[in-house]
């Protein structure tokens, strides 16, 4: 028998019930179909039953146990099973050298990981995915509310990103303390054809964005405008909130997706101007 590792966060989900509900929650496409901590193999068997994927799975006691649960279709070509740790094979590249769609019962310890690095990787086209209902909400938050975070902003700058419903302790074994829930994000056309949606379409737009985002949220309760100053001058900052309508007392939760990539650009626009126009003064004197 196996017995689920603390030391890889594993609560096996039984529940015949929600195993359906994820199954009916992915998306009709041809693209691959890619499984991320397999565990005892309950889901893995329903998706086989769609299509063909590939499995990966950190635990070598459970891969053992999963290339003996589905020899066949290992055999057959249909389960291609994996022994990694996936945030290595994030860090080499894709999970995958097509598009495709990742369905997991993420451990709740690296969930939030997994996802940003699965927003990241161009070939991820949907994620249907089970983690802890309190870091669903900061993915699917909305603006104004305490749980719209950087991580709401950059899932819904790439993605539509939705809780499609939770899932209770006691479908699993063993039980965890916390209620799960169903994240659902779908990846924007922009992203999907290539481009990092709205104002970044290169990696290197993206991760100044990632850093604007950390300077605007670095402590939320404070306004934006003191946040930010840390990384950007004062008086630019106000100029650019006054031409916004801004109140100079907004905090970065009540400042909207799109609000948010205006400032941005705004932002980044006018410091490159002002170090343009320091330059040209260093040059003359």
């Amino acid at each position: 028998m196996i017995e689920a590792k603390k030391k890889f966060g594993q609560n096996f989900l039984k529940d015949t019930t929600v195993l359906t509900k994820i199954i009916q929650s992915m998306p009709q496409s041809d693209r691959k179909l890619i499984e991320i901590g397999p565990g005892l193999g309950d889901l893995t068997q329903e998706l086989l039953k769609v299509k063909p994927l590939v499995a990966y799975e950190v635990d070598e006691d459970l891969c053992v146990y999963l290339r003996k649960k589905f020899s066949a279709k290992i055999d057959e070509g249909k389960l291609t099973l994996v022994k990694t740790d996936v945030l290595k094979q994030f860090e080499k590249g894709s999970l995958a050298d097509e598009p495709y769609d990742l369905v997991a019962n993420l451990p709740y310890y690296i969930a939030t990981t997994i996802i940003l690095e699965a927003l990241e990787d161009h070939n991820c086209k949907s994620m249907v995915v089970m983690i802890q209902k309190e870091v669903a909400q900061k993915f699917a938050a909305l603006p104004k509310t305490k749980e719209f975070t950087s991580l709401a902003i950059l899932a819904q700058s790439i993605g539509v990103a939705k809780i499609l419903f939770d899932v209770g302790p006691e479908s699993f074994d063993p039980q965890p303390k916390v209620v799960s829930s169903i994240l659902k994000i779908d990846k924007q056309k922009e992203f999907v054809e290539g481009k990092f949606s709205g104002i970044f379409e290169t990696n290197e737009q993206l991760q100044k964005f990632k850093r604007y985002l950390r300077c605007s949220f670095q402590s939320p309760r404070k306004t934006w405008l003191r946040n930010i100053s840390s990384e950007f001058e004062k008086t630019l900052v106000q100029e650019i909130m006054y031409d916004e309508k801004l109140p100079i007392t907004i905090r970065p939760h009540e400042i909207s997706v799109l609000s948010h990539h205006l400032l941005f650009k705004k932002l980044r626009l006018n410091d490159a101007r002002k170090r343009e126009r320091d330059s040209t003064t260093g040059r003359e004197e």
